[in-house]
Formats: C-alpha cells, sequence, structure tokens
C-alpha cells in the first residue's frame, strides 16, 4: 500500500523540497548547537554555536512517522512554538530554516513538532512520514 499525498493525490513526496526540510533541520542541529556549559543551556540554547564542535545527529523512525534529533542544548520549551516562525532567529542567522522546514512537511500533509531528545537536544518529531512517502517504494505487506 502507498501514501498518497493530500493535496495533490501524488504517491510520493517532492524529493527536492523534502531534501531542502531536512537540509534544514540538520543545519540547524550544527549552527544553533551552544558553547556554553549544559547548566546554562536553556538560556542560550538559539543563540550559540561553535563549527568546529562535533554534533551527534539521529534520523530514526517513529511510529508515527520520523524523528531527527541532536544531542546540542535543546530549544527552551517557552520557544519551541516560536522556532518555526518566519524571521524567527536569536542568534544572527535569518530566521527562514525552520519555518522553510515547517512550510515544506505541512505542504505534504504531515506535521512536525519540537520536544526534548533522549540526550537533552533538540528532537523534531515528523507525523505521517512513512517509508513510501520518503521513498516512493511500496511498504511490505503481511
Amino acid at each position: 500500500m502507498r501514501d498518497e499525498h493530500p493535496t495533490t493525490g501524488d504517491d510520493q513526496a517532492d524529493p527536492g523540497r523534502l531534501r531542502q526540510a531536512f537540509e534544514n533541520l540538520f543545519r540547524n542541529a550544527v549552527e544553533h548547537g551552544s558553547t556554553s556549559p549544559r547548566s546554562r543551556v536553556h538560556e542560550d540554547a538559539v543563540e550559540h554555536g561553535d563549527a568546529n564542535e562535533t554534533r551527534s545527529i539521529l534520523v530514526e523512525g517513529t511510529d508515527e512517522g520520523v524523528a531527527v534529533e541532536d544531542d546540542g542544548p535543546g530549544i527552551p520549551p517557552e520557544k519551541r512554538a516560536k522556532v518555526f516562525e518566519s524571521g524567527y532567529t536569536e542568534g544572527g542567522g535569518t530566521g527562514l530554516g525552520l519555518s522553510i522546514v515547517s512550510t515544506v512537511l505541512e505542504a505534504h500533509g504531515w506535521e512536525v513538532r519540537v520536544t526534548e531528545g533522549s540526550r537533552g537536544g533538540a528532537r523534531f518529531e515528523i507525523e505521517g512520514a512513512t517509508e513510501s512517502t520518503l521513498t516512493g517504494a511500496d511498504e511490505p505487506t503481511t
């Protein structure tokens, strides 16, 4: 069985736009990592980053779709809804990256939310994304 795109009726995601959305998620994980000690992590989680610091990014399937999680400082609960607003930034960027993520995923009929990851970083959960819509492949039948 293949999932059908709710707007266009296509049974496959737009690979270019989807690539852009995931690139923005990965870039956000790398560029917005904190250089502060973990004790101050929630005060400046969106502000600081170090291009030379190594970040680990986990991408995993979930019951509802897919999740992208990093091991950075995370995003404080009071800022989580704002990070998807166009132009929202605290770190000198354009404030467009996560807005693009939200727009692209919603256009596919998917929902994205940010929570705290198991390693204290940000976890972006994408509901509605399945292997068949991501790859265009038929899901295994049982």
